[in-house]
């Protein structure tokens, strides 16, 4: 297939549906729940391998991006993985270095971006998110598959290092904080960003100064991406900003944030992996409530 006819950043579940036998085409699901502690401290995690073995794409392979996707940490869930688990678990499930990745999810969208962002970060740049998700999919009657993800040909997947320019840290925060230097958006719900409930993640609010685009508000009901011309109102006083880094709880709704900004031309956006997870854990970094 040739590059013109690879959408950018979305594909439609009419797409897909034309090129599910198209051998070039990898398709993950990275669907995860997150159950929040009785004391809504934090969450446990809970890959939603049930769900997959129930019903998925033909031809998907199940990530469960806790525990292939990230590296190993006593706190933090979701820290991005080294460059050799990442090619590791590419190649476990198919992909290969020129292969055309669609991401997608049963549960909330924001589990197909983070695949997304993860594959972009580690320079793999054949990779959409299927629109609508797998509610989508279904809705429409589209075909479906159940059990055990089918045998596939391990792919050849190449090690390479992580373009950190699409990632930001707790120093790199506290710089920007000090000079006003850049935008900061949470991409949790608003009781969230206000301190009003929800997961907290051992202290209420927000970081100092960050603004809430909740990334649950970039979706229609039907899962899908709401328009470029909607995005492009409710991201207006952003869009201006030259540096924009986005975070929530451990980095998953963040990269939704960063996906409709890169819809909208946005080049300079950073997602903030630790996020809440780490920050709010100490107290010697600002927060607002």
């Amino acid at each position: 297939m040739t590059s013109e006819l690879w959408p950018n950043t979305l594909v439609s579940t009419g797409w897909l549906t034309e090129n599910l036998s198209n051998p070039n085409v990898r398709i993950l699901d990275g669907s995860t729940h997150l159950l929040p502690k009785p004391d809504f401290s934090l969450y446990d995690v809970v890959p939603a391998i049930e769900e997959y073995k129930n019903a998925h794409i033909p031809q998907a392979q199940f990530l469960d991006i806790e525990r292939e996707l990230s590296t190993p940490h006593p706190r933090l869930h979701f820290m991005l993985p080294s460059s050799d688990l990442f090619a590791k678990t590419m190649s476990r499930c198919g992909v290969s270095d020129d292969s055309m990745v669609v991401t997608y999810s049963t549960t909330n969208h924001w589990w197909a971006t983070r695949l997304w962002w993860t594959l972009r970060v580690f320079g793999h740049k054949n990779v959409a998110v299927l629109d609508g998700g797998f509610q989508k999919w279904q809705a429409e009657n589209r075909p479906v598959e159940s059990g055990e993800a089918k045998p596939t040909n391990a792919g050849s997947y190449t090690a390479r290092d992580p373009n950190f320019s699409l990632v930001a840290d707790k120093d790199s925060i506290l710089r920007h904080l000090e000079g006003n230097s850049v935008c900061l958006i949470n991409a949790l719900r608003r009781e969230q960003h206000e301190g009003q409930g929800g997961v907290h993640y051992g202290r209420r609010g927000r970081i100092t100064k960050s603004i809430n685009l909740p990334a649950l508000e970039h979706v229609n009901e039907d899962n899908t991406f709401k328009s470029i011309d909607e995005l492009k109102t409710i991201f207006s006083d952003v869009l201006p900003q030259k540096e924009i880094i986005t975070y929530c709880g451990g980095g998953i709704a963040a990269t939704s944030v960063a996906l409709a900004l890169d819809m909208l031309g946005h080049k300079n956006v950073k997602v903030y992996d630790a996020s809440l997870t780490e920050w709010a854990e100490d107290e010697t970094l600002p927060m607002d409530v």
